[in-house]
């Protein structure tokens, strides 16, 4: 894993975590995009959510239902969005597959 993401999972530098188990891991984003902004990465790596294949239908499964949890953990499960950016004209910046959990402010549609 050598990615930024791959560096926090092995602890070898910081970052705030809200939430781990043994699929994944979620921290919060250095740079928030909103008064709660996580990001969710699995501990296995995959580059994009393009690069998933049908053996990883669990582990995204269970990436869903950890942002329900980690958003009922920090009060916001009422109202929050996920967004996965899939390539970097998607605005992908770290290719580990990440859901974003973003709450605490209005948003709008069409997002972007």
């Amino acid at each position: 894993m050598s990615t930024i993401f791959g560096k926090i999972i092995r602890r070898e530098i910081p970052a705030d975590i809200v939430y781990e188990d043994e699929q994944c891991l979620a921290f919060r984003d250095i740079n928030p995009q909103a008064p709660t902004h996580v990001l969710i990465i699995p501990r296995k790596e995959i580059s994009t959510l393009g690069d998933a294949g049908v053996g990883d239908r669990d582990l995204l499964g269970h990436l869903v239902l950890a942002a329900a949890k980690i958003a009922c953990q920090l009060g916001v499960e009422k109202a929050f969005r996920l967004v996965i950016n899939n390539g970097a004209e998607a605005g992908q910046s770290v290719f580990h597959l990440h859901l974003h959990l973003l709450a605490g402010r209005p948003f709008r549609w069409p997002p972007g």
